[in-house]
């Protein structure tokens, strides 16, 4: 993989606080090639119904092969069933964890594949 294609690493994450060399975040959408905050009200994302299609397609149009979505430390942010759908229909292989276990997972997948995570810092 050349050096563009390869996802930012998490340097550190805490409560409300994910950390890549270049940013910190509270939320955090990580592709191929870069990393922006995560606002949820830019697509109506809550914990309940969750991730929706909008944030995962954004990570698919930078070229996500495989898709982390955490489910926040506590395991309240849920994961909508058309998000689910989506990926499955387009036969990309996705984790949903809980955060750490989902930053743990896309720190080791993100130098071998072309990896797009949603990580949510809290509850």
């Amino acid at each position: 993989m050349n050096k563009k294609s390869i996802s930012p690493e998490i340097i550190s994450l805490s409560w409300g606080t994910v950390q890549t060399a270049d940013h910190t975040y509270k939320d955090v959408k990580l592709f191929p090639g870069g990393a922006r905050e995560w606002d949820w009200n830019e697509t109506g994302t809550h914990h309940t119904p969750g991730i929706l299609p909008p944030d995962v397609k954004y990570l698919l149009q930078y070229g996500a092969e495989v898709i982390i979505l955490s489910k926040g430390i506590n395991e309240r942010l849920q994961t909508a069933p058309e998000t689910k759908a989506l990926l499955e229909k387009k036969e990309c292989e996705y984790f949903i964890m809980q955060t750490e276990q989902a930053v743990a997972k896309y720190n080791e997948l993100r130098m071998n594949r072309p990896v797009g995570a949603l990580i949510h810092s809290t509850c």
